[in-house]
């Protein structure tokens, strides 16, 4: 099995920063994709940054300049650094990670969700 925990969420004001982090465990072979969504209260879930095994990285327009995703290899973790906080930024940000297992299963799994609120 696969399993993801999520970390780092919680209140900073405006203009503030966070990191997010995204523990993954269990038999990974390979990740294909790494990709960190937000719902916002009242709104679907919207890609937020998504980085694939390729190099190529991708980011929703609204975060662009300042959200940076990455990956920690020596702790297995996908971070999402996040600068420039606006109110808008409020949302439940979700990790979901895809790729293959040890045994040849493709996984794609998903965290718990973790609150991020920003005030104004």
């Amino acid at each position: 099995q696969v399993q993801l925990v999520e970390s780092g969420g919680g209140l900073v004001q405006a203009g503030g920063s966070l990191i997010l982090s995204c523990a993954h465990s269990g038999i990974i072979r390979c990740i294909s994709s790494r990709v960190w969504y937000s719902r916002a209260p009242g709104k679907q879930r919207e890609l937020v940054a998504r980085s694939l095994s390729n190099g190529t990285i991708i980011y929703a327009d609204s975060v662009k300049a300042r959200f940076t995703i990455s990956r920690d290899v020596t702790k297995s973790t996908v971070d999402l650094q996040m600068n420039s906080l606006k109110p808008e930024d409020t949302a439940v940000y979700y990790c979901n990670v895809q790729g293959r297992r040890r045994d040849w299963v493709d996984f794609d799994r998903w965290g718990q969700g973790t609150q991020v609120t920003v005030s104004s």
